[in-house]
Order: structure tokens, then C-alpha cells, then sequence
């Protein structure tokens, strides 16, 4: 009896060459895009810190790494300013995609770069629409950028009391 896998996730593996013939095998080499540098093209834009790029054909789920937006699930508020924030930052563009790890979804954690030049992680950040994730990062450039943002009450921090996006996930169990 043969069974059909449903999905198998694009983002774990990528085959780079495999050649078989009668005579040789040539070994699989297996490659994930930690710590990997390339250019993708954006398809969809997912939430504000999450999107999907394509890749050689292939699909990939970035997380954003080092900040963490409202949620547009559970309607957080500027959840949906946030997933607006990112689209007009980077969607249908080739981005630089500075992989870094995955993260427990199997999503790669990374930087982006757009056509623009800009570091769309920051740029969230300056538009006050993301937290610095201080839990996965301690870069100093995001946490002055945020507090820059605070200051200025630019975006979510207009809101006399913002709710950092753990504390809304922990409080409405998405």
C-alpha cells in the first residue's frame, strides 16, 4: 500500500544536484538557508512580521528576525496597520533575505532587504509598527530605533498603552 505525503515543507530542504545514472550515484546535498544570504522575490505577505517569498520555485516563510508585531489574528490593534506596513515595504519586490535560523514553525528567521535599500526588520521598527523582540535579539540599533519610535508616538505607540504582541498572544490564546 502506497501512502501520499501531503505536504512536505520547501523550507527545510533544498536539492541541489542529484544525478543518477547505471553506473554512479552522486550523494544528495542538502541545504537549508541558515546563515545563507540570497534574493527572493516576495508573493505574500502573511502578517506584520511574516511573509513568503519565492525562491528558485520554491515557497519559503521568513519570520522576521528581532521584532515582533500586533497580531492581525485576534485583531490586536494596528495588527492589520502592521501587515500594511510590511506589503508597502517590500510586497511583489526581489529582496536581499539575510537567513539566520528557523524558528519552531519551520519559518526561516531572517533579515530583509528591499529594492529600496532598506532594512525592512528597522523600518517596521521606525514606523512604530514592531516591538524590538528583546527575548531573540539584544541588537541595540532596534532597541533605539524603538525607543525613537516611542518617543515620537509614532504609530502603535499613539496608544496610550500599547500591548506588547506575547502579552496579547498569552492573553487571547490565539
Amino acid at each position: 500500500m502506497i501512502k501520499k505525503v501531503k505536504f512536505v515543507s520547501p523550507i527545510l530542504f533544498l536539492f541541489i544536484g542529484i544525478s543518477c545514472s547505471q553506473n554512479t550515484t552522486q550523494p544528495i546535498i542538502l541545504t537549508t538557508f541558515e546563515q545563507q544570504t540570497f534574493v527572493a522575490k516576495v508573493i505574500r505577505i502573511i502578517d506584520g512580521d511574516t511573509m513568503e517569498v519565492l525562491y528558485e520555485e520554491t515557497p519559503i516563510k521568513i519570520r522576521l528576525a528581532h521584532i515582533d508585531c500586533p497580531e492581525k489574528r485576534g485583531k490586536q490593534p494596528f495588527g492589520n496597520q502592521a501587515k500594511i506596513a510590511l506589503s508597502d515595504l517590500c510586497f511583489g519586490q526581489n529582496v536581499t533575505i539575510y537567513g539566520e535560523n528557523y524558528d519552531r514553525y519551520n519559518r526561516l528567521i531572517a533579515v530583509i532587504v528591499n529594492e529600496n535599500k532598506q532594512q525592512v526588520n528597522q523600518e517596521l521598527v521606525k514606523q512604530g509598527m514592531a516591538w524590538h523582540f528583546k527575548k531573540y535579539s539584544t541588537n541595540q540599533t532596534y532597541h533605539q530605533l524603538e525607543l525613537e519610535a516611542r518617543k515620537s508616538r509614532i504609530g502603535l505607540w499613539k496608544d496610550a498603552n500599547p500591548i506588547a504582541p506575547w502579552k496579547w498572544r498569552k492573553n487571547n490564546t490565539l
